[in-house]
């Protein structure tokens, strides 16, 4: 099976590169992945998300990962928001409304970001097409579910990516307009396996006090995520952007792993050394959620 999905894996990279990302055949090479996929989810047949990860338009190899899960779930709500997206451009969204038609909300605290990636969306694929929706605004608790609202977005939605070198944990923590199928949103693992939070700075902006100061560690994250009915699927490989699936969706098919699981990147271990600059400092520690 693993030599199977390597096998298509690899011909997909095979006739991907940056420059066409628009080109047919990378939307038909995407797409018999979700076939595949779909066949793999009526016949049983097991495919471990770890195995599944590339990029198109994400920084890393989240396109996959969420192709993989959104196969599974079967795309039938097509919406996302992204916060701390900078221009939509990278990001976790864009090869979802690129390959398959998905619509939803950027969000950005940066203007020149976002008037870019407006004139991305409004020039690519085509210029008719129904572009997503671009807010520039400083995200934080206590504005977020209105921000998410005034776009006209409520209720279900597929996808919530959140990475705004900061806040994050509390961000998500506040989020009630929404209620998405899947969360992939960035954890601190500098902070190793403390159960620790950076209390919430309504002002805050990266890099603060320190570069390493700011987030949530893993088990806070994951503790926040089982509290609010989700559970730990996968990371990317570096082991920085959780993905969280809400429980009764594929619960069997694509499981929960353990955070362990996910923290297994040599440069892991190597980013939990910063934390020695900073243990001593102010931490909310073993929330209790």
């Amino acid at each position: 099976m693993r030599k199977q999905i390597r096998s298509i894996l690899k011909n997909f990279f095979l006739i991907f590169k940056i420059r066409n990302r628009f080109y047919p055949s990378t939307q038909i090479a995407q797409r018999q992945l979700f076939h595949y996929y779909r066949d793999c989810l009526r016949n049983n047949t097991p495919v471990q998300l770890r195995n599944t990860g590339f990029r198109v338009f994400s920084q890393f190899e989240e396109d996959g990962k969420l192709l993989f899960i959104f196969s599974v779930l079967g795309m039938e709500n097509k919406t996302f928001v992204e916060i701390g997206a900078d221009d939509g451009i990278n990001s976790n969204s864009a090869n979802l409304v690129f390959n398959f038609g998905w619509y939803g909300l950027f969000i950005d605290g940066n203007r020149k970001s976002i008037e870019r990636g407006r004139k991305f969306y409004g020039k690519y694929p085509h210029p008719w097409s129904y572009s997503p929706k671009f807010i520039c605004q400083l995200v934080k608790r206590e504005n977020i579910n209105q921000i998410i609202e005034s776009a006209g977005l409520k209720g279900e939605i597929g996808l919530l990516s959140i990475d705004i070198d900061g806040n994050d944990y509390w961000v998500w923590d506040a989020i009630e307009v929404v209620q998405p199928q899947v969360v992939i949103i960035e954890t601190h693992n500098e902070f190793g396996f403390e159960d620790i939070v950076v209390p919430y700075d309504p002002n805050y902006f990266y890099p603060g006090k320190h570069p390493v100061y700011h987030g949530a560690s893993p088990i806070a994250m994951t503790k926040l995520a089982k509290q609010k009915g989700y559970r730990l699927v996968g990371a990317n490989e570096l082991g920085f952007n959780f993905i969280f699936i809400r429980n009764g969706l594929a619960d069997e098919y694509i499981p929960e792993v353990t955070i362990e699981s996910v923290l297994q990147h040599p440069s892991v271990a190597e980013g939990m050394k910063k934390f020695e600059e900073v243990k001593d400092w102010k931490y909310e520690r073993n929330r209790i959620l």
